[in-house]
């Protein structure tokens, strides 16, 4: 799981995370798989694609790749993030061309303004259809603004919002996992 704070689980044990949550799904299904938390805590997507020859040296069937909401809460050039993604998902076609890759909706704050908020919005679905990514919907949907699941900074998800953050993912998440825990059994 390529991200930000947002996945490393900034503010919480790393237990309380959502990988760590999902992998504790994927255990009680008795699926063979290991979740790898390569969340860093502020990164934009210029820093995600400045790592990603790092992260794609080990294994990996799934690639979740939550990035851009630094960019978005810093207002960056939605292009420039646009491109960053791209690169980002060319870089594990390349190095893992059969695996599978997820891309986490991110949305920027509204005090952006709502030509930047939708262009960004946007941005997301357009990689997604252009590199045949799966798109999962908006990683905090339903914990974003909520104050009561949110730490003090209301940016960052606490207990009770990670877990709904794993949900989300999960919705998305389970049926690529059990797809490829049934192959690797059929092997």
């Amino acid at each position: 799981m390529v991200g930000t704070s947002l996945t490393a689980g900034l503010g919480l044990d790393p237990e309380e995370a959502y990988p760590a949550l999902l992998q504790r799904k994927a255990d009680s299904l008795g699926l063979h798989v290991e979740i790898v938390n390569a969340g860093l805590s502020g990164e934009t997507s210029a820093g995600a694609l400045r790592r990603m020859d790092w992260l794609l040296r080990g294994p990996a069937d799934v690639v979740v790749i939550e990035s851009g909401a630094n960019d978005g809460l810093r207002g960056l050039d939605v292009d420039s993030t646009r491109a960053n993604l791209r690169a980002i998902v060319a870089k594990v076609k390349a190095a893992r061309p059969s695996a599978r890759i997820l891309l986490a909706q991110m949305e920027a704050p509204p005090n952006l303004g709502a030509k930047y908020t939708a262009a960004f919005h946007a941005m997301y679905q357009n990689v997604a259809r252009e590199a045949g990514v799966e798109l999962m919907p908006f990683l905090l949907q339903g914990v974003a603004g909520i104050t009561s699941l949110n730490q003090q900074d209301g940016i960052h998800p606490n207990e009770r919002g990670e877990q709904i953050v794993a949900d989300n993912v999960w919705r998305t998440l389970e049926p690529v996992l059990k797809q490829l825990d049934a192959t690797a059994s059929a092997s």
